[in-house]
C-alpha cells in the first residue's frame, strides 16, 4: 500500500496518498461490507476488528478518498498554543489574543504561564467560525443579488473599482 506523508506542521496529521488509486479500491471494499472485517497479522494471525474501529477506519478511508488530510485523535487531547494556532490556520499571536478576549477557553496548571487548550474547544471554535463565515457570505450575495451587482458586466465593474480606489 502507499505510503502518506507526514505533514511538518503537525505530526498527526497525515495526507492521503498521492495515488489514490488503493484508497480508492479499499473505500469500494469498505461500501461493500457493513460487518467488521478480520485483522490480519503479519504473522498469519487474525482478530475480529471491532465494530468501533470498524466504523473510524471506514471515516479515514472516507476523507482520504476525497483528498482530505486526517488525524485520529482522543478529543481530550490538550493542544499547546501553537498546536491550535496551526489547527486554526492563525498566527500564534493571533490566537494569543483570541484567549485574551475569552473567545476559546484554556487552562493552566499550577503556577505555570503555559496555556493549554482541548482540542473539543478548538474545534467547536473553528465550526462557528466556519457557520458564522458561511452565513455573512450568503448575506453578501443576497445583498448582491437585490442591488443586482451580478448583472454588471465584468469591465464596468472594474472600472468602478478603479476609479473608487483612486479616490481613496
Amino acid at each position: 500500500m502507499s505510503t502518506a506523508s507526514v505533514r511538518t506542521r503537525d505530526p498527526l496529521v497525515v495526507d492521503p496518498p498521492s495515488d489514490l488509486s488503493e484508497m480508492l479500491e479499499l473505500g469500494r471494499f469498505l461500501e461493500h461490507h457493513t460487518a467488521p472485517a478480520l485483522l490480519l497479522g503479519p504473522d498469519g494471525e487474525q482478530i475480529p476488528l471491532p465494530m468501533v474501529a470498524y466504523d473510524v477506519l471506514r471515516q479515514v478511508v472516507s476523507a482520504m478518498e476525497r483528498g482530505e488530510a486526517v488525524s485520529v485523535e482522543p478529543i481530550d487531547r490538550q493542544l499547546t498554543t501553537q498546536q491550535a494556532a496551526t489547527l486554526l490556520g492563525i498566527s500564534r499571536s493571533t490566537l494569543i489574543r483570541l484567549l485574551d478576549e475569552h473567545e476559546l477557553p484554556f487552562e493552566r496548571f499550577g503556577e505555570s504561564r503555559h496555556r493549554r487548550l482541548r482540542l473539543h474547544d478548538v474545534l467547536a471554535y473553528r465550526d462557528r467560525k466556519r457557520t458564522d463565515r458561511r452565513s455573512r457570505l450568503d448575506e453578501l450575495t443576497r445583498q448582491a443579488e437585490e442591488d443586482g451587482l451580478y448583472d454588471v458586466d465584468a469591465d464596468v465593474y472594474k472600472e468602478a473599482l478603479a476609479q473608487a480606489r483612486k479616490h481613496s
